[in-house]
């Protein structure tokens, strides 16, 4: 039986970057891993308390990663066998190939290279149910696992936020998820990184 994560994502986010291309690298490597890539805004976490969530603005007025957010969801939930291709595109577009994630023709592009319609997947993100599936997935991890950044991992009821250095590093996603039984340990992290 395949072991059940979740990983959050938010395409802003290098350090999401590397941890969801070691998922996917993972499970197209053949690891008995059954991920749930789960949308988390960033934006949303930088709303002042008691301003309007992200979710309920007009969208000009959401933060630079929702849209990005939208395009994500709406090929995961709507192109599943073209999903990984797309996120990392997603992911691409802003951390490769320098892109800006709130002008739709950079989110449009990186779906095209996965291999898919973009003025399908342009329409299905401007759904509101799309909207509501970012509000609902962001809420359910922060009040079901108290998730505050990208990327956390999830196995069952815990959750730990981690930051890998390298991208798409298969080991250290497998040390991170046998840490991740390890409930002792609260915090570990270095003071200083050799570059």
């Amino acid at each position: 039986m395949p072991r059940s994560i979740a990983v959050t994502f938010d395409y802003r986010c290098p350090f999401a970057y590397n941890g969801n291309a070691a998922t996917i690298a993972a499970v197209r490597g053949g690891a008995d891993l059954d991920v749930r890539y789960v949308a988390f805004s960033l934006d949303q976490v930088h709303v002042a308390e008691g301003e309007a969530p992200v979710w309920e603005r007009e969208p000009e007025q959401r933060g630079s990663g929702v849209r990005a957010l939208l395009f994500g969801i709406a090929v995961r939930d709507h192109f599943p066998d073209r999903f990984l291709d797309a996120h990392l595109e997603l992911f691409a577009a802003r951390h490769v190939h320098g892109g800006k994630l709130a002008d739709p023709e950079v989110l449009r592009d990186a779906v095209a290279r996965a291999g898919l319609d973009a003025d399908e997947v342009e329409r299905i993100a401007a759904r509101p149910e799309t909207l509501a599936a970012l509000a609902r997935e962001h809420t359910e991890m922060v009040d079901g696992h108290g998730v505050f950044g990208v990327p956390t991992f999830i196995e069952g009821d815990e959750a730990v936020f981690v930051r890998f250095m390298e991208r798409g590093n298969v080991a250290d996603l497998l040390r991170t998820l046998d840490l991740l039984q390890w409930p002792d340990l609260n915090e570990f992290k270095r003071t200083r990184i050799p570059r």
